[in-house]
């Protein structure tokens, strides 16, 4: 098993991880593991690279062309400057692993760039950003509770004419089915909760930008919903430590959590059915 000393677990004996445990669980990790603890065991502790994809590497890019816009006074967020931050993010994202990952070529680059500045300017006409008025852009909070230390990055923090606190998420990718509203709103729900635990506060409102579709949707918060996501947390981190314990985290192959992952060809050279 990679990244795993095995001392015998098969005759009773210890099985140990060569790799500390991580200091705190994300709500992108929380999301792996309840995905599939093996998943997050290759992520998160043995840290097997994932290679970036073509959607990721997109991703990472207009987040920060929009973090760079509400980095300005109100009054200098205009479509113009916008636009400006697309020549530096192709340094400061597109790194030479990014771009071997995705094969990127001048074509790929002229797409990616068209479709950068498409999102500006529907963002443009979804929100007016020297309006908004924000308390933290990438706003990094960690906190611990009930012996769970959480760590999250919140793309921004806004403030609402109405006084209450709204945390917004930019997404790149098709507008969710509403059916898996749950699914949907799950990260930043656990953002809600490091918000109340750390700034005394709970945000009212979630608003994911769909800036690709021009269409924003939200989701009330409530203390119910609060308490739900750090119950899971909490208890999430109590099996990760027990698993962690145990040397071996256990895989839970599903079409829905092997699709997309990296860790398919690792999962199927250690015997585990990988649905194709």
């Amino acid at each position: 098993m990679f990244g795993v000393r095995d001392t015998g677990a098969a005759y009773g004996w210890e099985m140990t991880f060569e790799q500390p445990l991580p200091k705190s669980l994300s709500p992108s990790r929380l999301a792996d593991f309840q995905s599939c603890p093996r998943k997050y065991q290759h992520a998160s502790i043995e840290r097997i690279p994932q290679p970036a994809s073509y959607a990721s590497a997109k991703g990472r890019f207009v987040h920060y062309v929009f973090e760079s816009l509400f980095r300005l006074s109100p009054p200098e967020r205009t479509l113009e400057r916008t636009r400006e931050f697309i020549t530096p993010a192709v340094d400061a994202v597109l790194t030479e692993d990014v771009q071997v990952d995705i094969a990127m070529d001048d074509a790929m680059l002229a797409r990616l760039v068209a479709e950068t500045e498409e999102m500006i300017a529907t963002y443009f006409e979804m929100e007016d950003p020297s309006t908004v008025n924000q308390e933290g852009v990438e706003l990094r909070l960690g906190v611990t509770i009930d012996d769970t230390p959480l760590f999250g990055i919140l793309d921004r923090l806004d403030r609402d004419p109405d006084g209450s606190l709204v945390i917004v998420d930019y997404k790149t990718g098709g507008l969710p089915n509403r059916n898996y509203d749950s699914s949907t709103f799950a990260n930043a729900e656990l953002y809600a909760a490091l918000c109340q635990a750390k700034l005394g506060e709970r945000p009212a409102r979630i608003r994911l930008l769909y800036v690709a579709q021009g269409q924003a949707i939200e989701r009330d918060v409530t203390d119910v919903v609060v308490s739900a996501r750090t119950d899971a947390a909490v208890k999430a981190w109590a099996r990760i430590n027990r698993y962690y314990a145990d040397g071996e985290f256990p895989a839970t192959p599903s079409s829905n959590s092997c699709r997309f992952c990296s860790f398919k060809d690792i999962c199927r050279a250690n015997g585990v059915a990988v649905p194709r």
